[in-house]
């Protein structure tokens, strides 16, 4: 079989202050062992983690297969699995062993992609109970778009463990550019029937997003300071949840957009690295906030996910489709920042 692996021998170029690169290697299609399943994977998606590695980040993640997203189908079972049959469609949780609940550390940590192999290859071998069944309406290619993003944006909304608030109706909810978890919570925040603000940086984005139902977009290349804009909007009373994807060039801003007793879910850092004065972070207290981190979720929380998917029969946004020789373009486009919603890589 053929599979990609990270290696630091060759920087893959394109990709600016990359330190790693892919290369395709054979090998041959393994077995299931008790308890395993053989995933003939179809597609796999793109996150702004892989990136991460790219850039040596992660330096464990030398020889291992890229790409926590992916769907296949099902090829062989081991002994003792009667869950699945050759044939069946399946999605791969991104985290192999985190089935339900709170994060624990004997559940957490074996995330495809980087400590155990991605997937990014032709074939896979996984723990039976770490892979779903897809939804029958959704192609190979956009099942693979849904682990990460879609998991993530879904318990920024309405999952995650117990304890965490979920929105209600009548929520308004803010969310941050054209990226994957951005239009994944816009269009999980309009099902529940909460306002959803966003902002992007240009006029054709902005297009897009309202066709895709939010309610209003500000542009913020012409509005810098647009917490301003989303206090006008919310008539000075601000929103109840941000989903904060840019870091800390962008937080500052999701601060001062909340309402008192709001609530601000950490995602990532696509708008790059930085420092924060604490100043900026005082409102936290002043405001009552609450803010949590987000990493993707449970096995349980997918499945709930993918129930709301099949019963709406929603579609996720995919900006473009590599075929598996050109994981490498597929890279390169990513990283480029020129996507609007998920890149996949068809194999």
């Amino acid at each position: 079989m053929k599979s990609f692996h990270f290696t630091p021998d060759a920087p893959l170029d394109g990709v600016p202050g990359a330190t790693f690169g892919i290369e395709l290697r054979e090998s041959a299609i393994p077995k299931p062992g008790p308890g395993q399943v053989l995933v003939r994977m179809r597609a796999s998606a793109l996150n702004f983690t892989d990136l991460i590695f790219l850039h040596g980040r992660l330096p464990q993640v030398a020889g291992r297969v890229p790409l926590l997203d992916g769907a296949g189908e099902i090829a062989a079972v081991g002994a003792e699995v009667s869950s699945w049959r050759d044939g069946d469609r399946v999605i791969a949780h991104p985290h192999q062993n985190w089935l339900a609940g709170e994060p624990r550390p004997e559940a957490y940590g074996n995330v495809l992609g980087s400590l155990v192999d991605g997937t990014l290859r032709q074939y896979a071998l996984m723990p039976a109970d770490a892979v779903v069944a897809m939804p029958g309406h959704l192609s190979f290619e956009e099942a693979a778009s849904l682990p990460c993003a879609g998991l993530t944006a879904w318990n920024s909304l309405l999952g995650g463990p117990p304890a965490r608030r979920p929105c209600v109706p009548g929520d308004t909810v803010l969310v941050q550019g054209t990226g994957g978890v951005s239009l994944f919570v816009l269009q999980f925040a309009k099902l529940a029937g909460c306002r959803v603000i966003a902002t992007t940086s240009t006029a054709a984005k902005a297009d897009m997003l309202k066709r895709m139902g939010a309610d209003a977009v500000i542009n913020y290349v012409e509005h810098p300071a647009w917490s301003t804009q989303v206090l006008e909007l919310t008539g000075g009373r601000g929103v109840d949840l941000v989903v904060e994807v840019g870091g800390p060039n962008t937080l500052p801003q999701s601060i001062r957009s909340m309402r008192v007793g709001g609530r601000l879910t950490l995602i990532g850092v696509v708008g790059g690295m930085g420092s924060l004065d604490y100043v900026h972070l005082l409102p936290i207290i002043e405001k009552a906030l609450t803010v949590f981190a987000n990493a993707m979720g449970s096995r349980a929380d997918l499945e709930a996910m993918l129930r709301m998917i099949a019963q709406h029969k929603l579609r996720p946004t995919l900006d473009r489709v590599f075929p598996f020789e050109r994981a490498g373009d597929a890279f390169r486009h990513f990283a480029s920042r020129a996507h609007v919603g998920k890149v996949v890589i068809s194999h």
